[in-house]
């Protein structure tokens, strides 16, 4: 890999969660820092108020375990993509912006929280997911069901356009089984990174 260093022999490196895909910090690699996060797996940066190697996780713990790094197009920044080992700010937070990682699936992790919103609050709320949150489990499985044969028929027929309505319908209905299950998305996709292991 060829990285370009500084005039101070350094290079800046951004961290990111492997999985959650979150920006946990930003520390500088000078080419020991980087030849050591290679060869022990455990992310090294070079600190430069301390003008020492120092591993993240040296006293606390918390260690930052390699995953890969990549080098952006002009060759003068590094992504490292790791695996966190407890809280990456030194005050306590998961990220250096004071963020709590969670597994993030984009929107349909919003539709999640929508979700589980209209689950709390089904009594008071007017609408269709409440409703099916009041009918009970059963009800919830059987849309379930419903929506899975909907995919398999449009599936042996050539309209695009209804196969992916249908597989958003059983998507959707499949995230409130979840939540009615006292489940998330992040649980299933626990299980699959087992399995794929």
């Amino acid at each position: 890999m060829k990285i370009k260093y500084n005039n101070e022999g350094l290079v800046p490196a951004i961290i990111q969660d492997a999985k959650t895909k979150h920006v946990l910090m930003l520390g500088y690699m000078n080419e020991e820092a980087f030849q050591k996060t290679v060869s022990t797996k455990q992310v090294t940066f070079f600190s430069r108020s301390k003008q020492r190697l120092w591993t993240k996780g040296e006293e606390s713990g918390n260690f930052l375990q390699l995953i890969d790094i990549k080098n952006d197009c002009d060759n003068d920044t590094l992504l490292v993509q790791a695996n966190p080992v407890g809280p990456t700010c030194h005050k306590g937070s998961d990220t250096c912006w004071n963020e709590l990682n969670s597994q993030n699936f984009g929107f349909l992790t919003q539709l999640e929280s929508v979700i589980k919103n209209r689950k709390e609050n089904a009594e008071a709320e007017n609408s269709y997911v409440a409703s099916l949150f009041k009918k009970g489990i059963n009800k919830i499985a059987q849309k379930v069901g419903e929506e899975a044969v909907e995919v398999v028929i449009e599936a042996k027929d050539a309209n695009d356009h209804l196969f992916l309505e249908e597989s958003a319908d059983l998507l959707f209905h499949y995230l409130i089984l979840l939540q009615a299950k006292g489940f998330k998305l992040e649980d299933i996709v626990q299980v699959l990174e087992k399995r794929h292991k």
